[in-house]
């Protein structure tokens, strides 16, 4: 049986690991782990209860649409017609069947995409580290810690070096809290636990560890969600806005249902009839279905986006993207591969140089042309050893890529020192190590203290121009020797020179104390500068042009120096040799700070922001908000986290990317590449477009049916459609062709316009004027069958109506092809290249055909056989609407 520690934060270390039976050096063996997964289960919270298929199909039957029918099919058998009054409570569950398939495809849609995503712990087990995947976490795992991870148990911490977690949703204070490892007093409260840290908490400093008490629902986080018994699913402001729209048109939809029906009646038309056409007329019209389309066009967009890369956090962010402005692009791993490989060392006793690509070690040092050893060479062998201590990041025993855990940088300076015979692990066990002071990006450094016979050895790396600075000495001939301004001076300017060179430059040095605690970044010794080579993505420069074409601004936020970012920017075609607009982060801040125009263009213009704060990332996200634009921003440490949740699109990095940063951000890109972005716009834009377009189709075809029957009752002509035959053109022309718009492919042209005002409405004035436009059109059609049937071929009312009725389903189903966009070929364009349009046109005409000549069936409806002529009757007047409006749309008119 399993025993956790009742209580753990008032018991030691030592104690809560005897009672979990776990040894702090090995951490859990392998059968011991699946022993405690068959009694804990798995480290997961208690899924809100999904809805059933069974209440999806329920609730389609409490809709305002199901209501009309109903009192339509009730006043039919009160009036004795028995057939009409079963038909139409056949078009009920049709209906509701329709409806189910539709909401449980986007329902199912959008619980798939909200389970993508795992997240990934660091654990001991079998005595090694192992990353693997938080719901596999067990009692007594040895959980490790760093800067930028999320807490994904509640663990007893074991070590805690500078520790601090961010415990916000726990305690509602937004101070990171500081963390170590003495047992408190029983009765101390969550908030002053200081030796715990909860599931759901963010580490925001230092490193640590920890021995798994609780997963999953027994966790603090669990226990909190157990009193949550609902939840509202997201409702997207696209969504909000599509509800509106649908509650403003049932109502004019109603009025104008009941309009038609009174003037039917007062020219003497029989109250069944018109009583069943108001409502057939209002069930068509109403297009209830818009906020399920929307949910299914964002989910179909997100699926596409997912098997791309790019994972959505929030549903909103789809339609944010099709408005973004400005894209603010991180270098490293965004706009080049992420796979750093240390190439030179630039030390006070010459230049060396490294062969070997990515994480092979076979690679050499050579010096003037000569392979040299860097046992035989002080200075090498000392650099070399700073970047292997000074990290975080383990390198496996083999080769294997997929095996490297940590910052590309520091696996980098491991698989350097291996090269030259350096193991960390070696000279982590005759240099064990004291403690670490993590990087602070105000600093721009981190210290590791390591024990040494009788002293203490700080080994230290960071920005040149921060470990310049803390330098008094530079590593000689004959050890640690006095240097001047001038000297250091020098080393500035190679490390300029290097950068140019498009190398990311790092600076180490080290120094001996006899107390561990002492400030490590005094009086330094100075070891040399490493340079490290990252190339460009190939594929960043062809989507760089696509933004431009787009009307985006691409803008490259780094940290690294001015020099570097300049190189890559180039690389990538970011700028020209023409252009100088960079600007580093101290420029930064004074020209936001300044109200002169002058320095609000020049900011404004920049393209490239070297050795920016994650502070001055806020404000430069703020500064383009103010100006009205739309910001998506990048990031990937736990400090970026604040711009990420500002920016209106914020997007982590998925492989080197922290917990922190994925969490606030709006999506993750899983592959780091700048390239997904750009999908993710073009996305979005494609989503907004296709919803644009069902509503279009939609709302027309609709207005048609109404001011078709409007008309011939105001003409006092027979009715062109009878209702039955209005609810079945309901349910095949409102509903696979408009699906079909709904879940269409992007667009060719899609990334050729600029951004979309985000306020913009769904609908604009022009496309009012279309929808009017083309709605009379159809019902000129339609009443043209009508009376070419009667007067010019002498056809009995029935075949009359049916040719009529022929004609205005024909007209909806052409109607789908002037949906392409302005300036597209009238041939191949997204909607002719859409498979699904041109499945749900043939499901519609088979339908169509059986309606005609399925016995049963044309009974209820009334159709018969129009014949040759009829058909090309209705051929010629269902093709007239689309011939005018492509006509116009090549003029330039009637633009979606």
């Amino acid at each position: 049986m399993l025993n956790i520690p009742h209580e753990p934060w008032s018991q030691t270390g030592q104690a809560v690991l005897s009672a979990l039976a776990v040894n702090p050096e090995t951490g859990l063996a392998k059968d011991a782990v699946a022993e405690r997964q068959a009694q804990a289960g798995h480290n997961r919270l208690r899924q809100i209860e999904r809805r059933s298929a069974g209440q999806i199909l329920l609730d389609q039957f409490k809709s305002l649409v199901v209501l009309l029918l109903v009192v339509a099919a009730v006043v039919s058998i009160t009036f004795g017609e028995l057939v009409d009054g079963l038909a139409i409570l056949a078009v009920v569950f049709i209906n509701a069947l329709l409806g189910f398939g539709t909401e449980l495809k986007a329902v199912r849609s959008m619980e798939a995409l909200q389970e993508m995503g795992d997240v990934q712990s660091r654990v001991r087990r079998d005595g090694k580290v192992q990353e693997l995947n938080a719901e596999e976490l067990v009692p007594g795992d040895l959980l490790i810690l760093e800067s930028g991870d999320v807490v994904t148990a509640d663990v007893r911490l074991l070590e805690a070096a500078k520790l601090q977690a961010d415990e916000a949703a726990f305690t509602g204070e937004s101070v990171p809290v500081d963390k170590q490892t003495t047992p408190v007093v029983e009765e101390t409260s969550l908030a002053e636990r200081s030796n715990m840290a909860y599931k759901g908490t963010a580490i925001t400093r230092g490193s640590g560890s920890g021995v798994v008490i609780n997963i999953g629902m027994e966790t603090e986080l669990g226990q909190i969600s157990a009193l949550v018994e609902d939840a509202d699913a997201e409702q997207t402001p696209l969504e909000v806005r599509l509800d509106k729209l649908g509650q403003r048109l049932i109502v004019v939809t109603l009025v104008v249902a009941a309009l038609v029906a009174v003037v039917g009646l007062l020219q003497g038309r029989g109250v069944l009839q018109m009583i069943e056409t108001a409502i057939a007329l209002a069930v068509a019209a109403i297009p209830e279905g818009l906020p399920i389309v929307a949910t299914i066009a964002l989910a179909r967009g997100m699926q596409r986006m997912a098997r791309r890369n790019v994972l959505v956090n929030r549903l909103a962010a789809v339609e944010t993207l099709g408005g973004t402005k400005v894209i603010c692009a991180d270098k490293t791993g965004t706009l080049t591969e992420n796979q750093m490989t240390l190439v030179t060392l630039a030390l006070p006793s010459g230049v060396v140089e490294v062969s070997g690509e990515g994480l092979q070690r076979d690679g050499t040092f050579s010096q003037g042309g000569l392979v040299i050893k860097p046992a035989e060479h002080k200075n090498l062998l000392r650099a070399l050893e700073v970047g292997a201590l000074c990290t975080n990041a383990t390198l496996p025993a083999t080769d294997a890529a997929e095996a490297a855990i940590g910052d590309p940088v520091e696996v980098a300076l491991l698989v350097a020192a291996a090269k030259g015979g350096l193991l960390r692990e070696e000279l982590v066990t005759r240099m064990p190590e004291e403690r670490e002071v993590a990087f602070d990006p105000d600093v721009k450094m981190m210290a590791t203290i390591h024990q040494k016979e009788g002293s203490y050895r700080v080994a230290v790396k960071g920005s040149p121009e921060a470990v310049l600075e803390s330098c008094t000495n530079y590593w000689g001939e004959n050890g640690p020797e006095s240097w001047d301004q001038d000297q250091r001076q020098e080393w500035l300017v190679q490390n300029v020179a290097m950068a140019a060179d498009g190398l990311r430059v790092l600076a180490v040095a080290e120094k001996e104390v006899s107390d561990p605690t002492a400030t490590p970044y005094q009086r330094l010794t100075f070891l040399g500068l490493v340079g490290l080579l990252d190339p460009p993505r190939v594929e960043v420069q062809e989507a760089i042009h696509d933004c431009r074409a787009a009307g985006m601004r691409v803008v490259m936020v780094t940290g690294d120096q001015a020099a570097t970012a300049r190189k890559v920017a180039l690389a990538v075609g970011l700028v020209d040799d023409a252009e100088t607009n960079v600007l580093d982060g101290q420029e930064l801040q004074t020209l936001i700070g300044d109200d002169d125009d002058q320095a609000l263009d020049r900011l404004r213009e920049a393209t490239i922001l070297a050795r920016v704060t994650p502070r001055q990332k806020l404000d430069l996200i703020d500064f383009y908000q103010q100006a009205g634009q739309i910001v998506a921003m990048t990031g990937d440490g736990v400090n970026d986290a604040p711009a990420l949740k500002k920016a209106d699109i914020g997007v982590a990095m998925g492989q080197r990317g922290t917990q922190v940063a994925k969490e606030a951000a709006d999506m993750v890109l899983q592959d780091d590449t700048f390239g997904s972005i750009v999908t993710a716009v073009r996305e979005g834009r494609a989503i907004f477009n296709n919803i644009r377009k069902f509503v279009l189709y939609l709302l027309s075809c609709n207005l048609g049916e109404i001011i078709t029957v409007g008309l011939a009752s105001i003409l006092v002509l027979p009715l062109p459609v009878l209702p039955l035959q209005i609810l079945f053109l309901n349910l095949v022309t409102d509903v696979f062709p408009a699906l079909a718009l709904g879940v269409g492919e992007v667009e060719a042209g899609v990334m050729a316009r600029p951004p979309r005002d985000p306020d913009e409405p769904i609908l604009l004035r022009r496309h009012w004027w279309a929808i009017g436009g083309y709605a009379c059109l159809l019902a000129f059609s339609v009443l043209g069958a009508l009376a070419l049937a009667q007067s010019w071929l002498h056809m009995s009312r029935q075949q009359a109506v049916t040719i009529s009725f022929l004609t205005l389903a024909a007209t909806q189903l052409w109607h789908i092809f002037s949906m392409r966009d302005t300036g597209t070929n009238l041939i191949r364009n997204e909607i002719s290249s859409n498979p699904w349009v041109w499945a749900a046109l043939a499901l519609c005409a088979v339908l169509l055909l059986l309606a005609v000549y399925l016995p049963p069936l044309s009974a209820v409806l009334q159709t018969s056989d129009p014949g040759l002529s009829g058909w090309l009757v209705v051929l010629g007047m269902s093709l007239l609407p689309t011939i005018v409006s492509q006509f116009l749309k090549e003029k330039g008119i009637g633009r979606i």
